[in-house]
């Protein structure tokens, strides 16, 4: 009895990791970036909005968790996925539409989204994005390496055309606003 029970718990098991998401692991290449490529914005994004001749409209927005910014008189404007200059053009085409002549708008990000760094780091956690920042720096921000960490590699998890991607890079790859760094334990 206790062998069927074990035989069913173990096909159930095996069943279900079946289900399970698998995140695709690829080479550090595929993250790479174009750096004429321009900034995408994402939810947690602060954003500084100037819309020249109405200071009542400029202001600091943040992007939400949906991927918007809510701005008085046109409501919600989608943010997510463009870049400063095609957003600052969706607010100047609502801003058109009812309310100013000719509107000019311009787009800055205030403040990128954070990163994260887990594993085997001192302090792991949520960080706030420095410019030009590599994993070896976000591993100095979250405290250095612990004591058993793999100190030649680590993975990083990063969002790449909609799909959820995670790769193990050098210590010199650079990191982007939301990634997710890994730092993996070592065998020996």
């Amino acid at each position: 009895m206790r062998l069927a029970r074990f035989a069913l718990a173990l096909a159930v098991a095996a069943m279900l990791a079946g289900c399970a998401a698998v995140t695709p692991r690829l080479t550090p290449e595929y993250l790479a970036v174009d750096p004429n490529e321009p900034y995408t914005l994402a939810g947690g994004d602060r954003l500084r909005i100037i819309v020249f001749g109405q200071d009542s409209l400029s202001n600091s927005y943040a992007v939400d968790g949906a991927g918007r910014i809510s701005m008085p008189l046109i409501g919600t404007v989608e943010a997510q996925g463009r870049s400063t200059q095609v957003l600052a053009r969706a607010i100047e085409e609502k801003l058109r539409g009812g309310y100013l002549r000719e509107p000019k708008v311009s787009v800055e990000v205030e403040q990128y989204r954070p990163f994260f760094v887990l594993g085997e780091v001192n302090a792991s956690g949520q960080f706030p994005f420095v410019n030009n920042m590599t994993v070896q720096n976000a591993v100095a921000i979250a405290g250095g390496f612990a004591p058993r960490a793999n100190r030649h590699y680590a993975e990083i998890t990063r969002i790449v055309n909609g799909q959820v991607i995670t790769a193990s890079v050098p210590l010199t790859m650079p990191v982007k606003p939301g990634d997710t760094v890994v730092v993996k334990e070592r065998y020996f």
